[in-house]
């Protein structure tokens, strides 16, 4: 038994550090302004991925990430850790795109890629927090989704059913859904395991066509040339993609930090901690 395995991937902003120059005038984050990462929860689902694969001999996984070309960099990371094949959705009639426009482009990425029986992608991305993708990614393909899933538990290839456990607000919950799905994975899920080094000396040298040259050749190696696809590639419709299909539009991002107004020392001397506990009571916050 074997699976196909699509993984969505995105390169993000470190919005640990948010300064004054994060925001574009258009009201679009300024990448260039803050070092980018590869975003935490869907390293998260890499992992749910790459252990499908090594519980199903002859899987391959295939990594879709869309953005500016340097996003390539996503793709060599999970070509690192184990993942087959990547795809970088890159084309400047795409930038500026919400929720909405980015699920739709993902979407017909995905349609390009053809058969698969699962799709994987982190629960949300730290630069947006919206959660919105995954879900809006399952309805235009008109599959299953799961979300907030911590672990797959099971597959059942030849019944097409696939057991997960979600770790929701309440405590957890197992269910089970048809193949083909689409989940959602959690940062508490297992975390990603680290670069192999022979497939980091092994891909190092992949790009896309547009992080070479102009003039200069594909790779002689195939594996090493990641495969680049612009809206024409995956037919996209140009009033759903980028800003023109955003509803949505950024108005500031700032980096709020949150300090005490107040603040008490004490030991841990009985007397200390009765105060405590009678003025706790007084503010009615136990009783």
């Amino acid at each position: 038994m074997s699976l196909k395995i699509v993984v969505l991937a995105k390169q993000v902003p470190d919005t640990r550090n948010v300064g004054p120059d994060a925001m574009t005038p258009e009201g679009t984050i300024n990448r260039a302004a803050l070092p980018a990462v590869f975003n935490p929860e869907d390293l998260n689902a890499l992992e749910q991925a790459l252990r499908l694969k090594d519980q199903f001999p002859g899987s391959t996984i295939s990594v879709v990430t869309m953005g500016l070309p340097k996003s390539a960099e996503v793709i060599r990371e999970a070509l690192y850790r184990g993942a087959d094949e990547g795809f970088v959705v890159t084309d400047r009639p795409l930038g500026g795109a919400d929720t909405l426009a980015t699920s739709y482009t993902l979407a017909q990425a995905i349609k390009k890629i053809g058969d698969f029986d699962i799709i994987l992608g982190g629960r949300q991305a730290i630069d947006g927090d919206t959660a919105q993708v995954g879900p809006q990614i399952a309805e235009k393909l008109g599959l299953t989704q799961v979300t907030y899933a911590e672990e797959i538990l099971s597959l059942d290839e030849a019944a097409r059913k696939v057991v997960i456990k979600r770790h929701i607000d309440g405590g957890v919950e197992t269910v089970e859904a048809p193949l083909p799905l689409v989940v959602t994975v959690n940062g508490s899920a297992a975390p990603c395991r680290p670069r192999n080094a022979k497939r980091l000396m092994k891909y190092k040298n992949a790009t896309v066509k547009a992080e070479r040259p102009a003039d200069a050749p594909a790779p002689a190696k195939a594996y090493l040339d990641i495969a680049q696809w612009g809206a024409a590639d995956i037919d996209a419709d140009p009033a759903q993609i980028g800003k023109a299909g955003s509803p949505t539009n950024v108005k500031a991002v700032v980096n709020i930090v949150f300090k005490a107004k107040e603040s008490k020392s004490m030991t841990g001397s009985d007397e200390d901690i009765e105060n405590l506990i009678v003025e706790m009571l007084n503010d009615k916050l136990i009783g």
